[in-house]
């Protein structure tokens, strides 16, 4: 399982990449394995500024639909569109191009309360 030592992850299976007072958010690789094929992401919250741990939006599989939630507080700036046109890219590169949505960190202090790589593998 990749878990990359420069992201910060979430206990609901979300991870966070952290650009100066932006960050990028997808789930983990343990999450989209679970999930299985991801048929359909559903992000209606473009524009809006949420709280960390608000849920952000769906992510729907063969098995399964699952709420995605925010490791820190931000405004969603932008939405994947890849993930709009080819679900699936979640599944292939989940930490890459199967990102979800880039946000405007609004509490730089939530970002100590995120776990590392090896608390995340010990969570697991």
């Amino acid at each position: 399982m990749n878990i990359p030592a420069d992201l910060l992850y979430t206990k609901d299976h979300e991870w966070l990449r952290v650009e100066g007072d932006m960050g990028y958010v997808g789930i983990t690789d343990f999450a989209q394995g679970e999930l299985g094929d991801v048929v359909f992401v559903e992000i209606e919250t473009l524009g809006e500024t949420l709280k960390k741990e608000e849920v952000f939006g769906t992510i729907e599989a063969v098995k399964t639909v699952s709420d995605m939630f925010m490791p820190v507080g931000g405004e969603i700036l932008e939405v994947n569109p890849s993930i709009e046109e080819s679900p699936v890219v979640v599944n292939k590169d989940p930490y890459g191009k199967g990102w979800m949505v880039k946000i405007k960190i609004t509490d730089p202090a939530e970002i100590s309360t995120l776990l590392s790589a090896d608390k995340y593998k010990t969570l697991l």
